[in-house]
């Protein structure tokens, strides 16, 4: 609840800045008839004060260990409790490409980010297939997997995933078979490169449905 009066006359709170009609806040919905400032006020008011006072002993402060500084060079290291503390410097993903402000400099994928990102594509594609699908979505799947592997942005890691693909044709007549068979194909990977297998009965519960809490 607000509430305008009139200034009270020679109040040590009065504010030259209002307008002729000064703005009370009230507590608990009663006005406050004495000049004496409400809560908010004297805490505004007190904050601004401290924040004033220390901008001023920190200003201070500068000036004195730069005049104090016979060199008068910038120093580039943070002091702390009498310990000296090196600048921090930023990572490589954490520089700005130059002309932006949110995108950082990141390197292009190599082969085991990529790999990891293309699993988690197709499992995911995967747990989104029917589970009773069409003769069209069948063949869309179809076409879909040996297509990924031609366009694999790693030329041995496609043939091999072609390679498998010729070997073990796609189980596409439901989810679960084409789950399994996904799961397989990824399992024949991880073979290759000296991975522990995932247990395929698991293969739901890890990209579709989640674990049981």
């Amino acid at each position: 609840m607000l509430l305008r009066r009139e200034p009270i006359k020679n109040c040590m709170y009065k504010n030259p800045f209002l307008p002729t009609k000064a703005m009370f806040i009230l507590t608990k919905g009663i006005c406050l008839n004495s000049c004496l400032p409400c809560a908010a006020y004297v805490t505004f008011r007190d904050i601004g004060k401290n924040i004033s006072l220390k901008v001023d002993n920190y200003m201070n402060g500068v000036a004195e260990n730069t005049s104090n500084d016979p060199s008068n060079e910038p120093n580039n290291t943070i002091s702390i409790n009498s310990q000296i503390v090196p600048p921090i410097q930023p990572s490589h993903s954490q520089i700005l490409i130059p002309g932006s402000r949110t995108y950082n400099e990141d390197n292009p994928p190599d082969v085991q980010k990529l790999g990891s990102s293309s699993w988690t594509l197709l499992h995911a594609v995967t747990a989104k297939y029917p589970t009773k699908p069409t003769d069209f979505e069948k063949l869309q799947m179809q076409k879909f997997l040996m297509l990924f592997s031609h366009v694999y942005p790693c030329n041995w890691c496609a043939k091999d995933f072609e390679k498998f693909i010729e070997a073990n044709s796609p189980r596409v007549e439901s989810r679960d078979e084409l789950g399994r068979w996904m799961c397989e194909a990824h399992n024949h990977v991880n073979n290759k490169l000296g991975k522990p297998k995932f247990d395929c009965n698991f293969w739901e519960k890890r990209w579709k449905d989640g674990w049981d809490e």
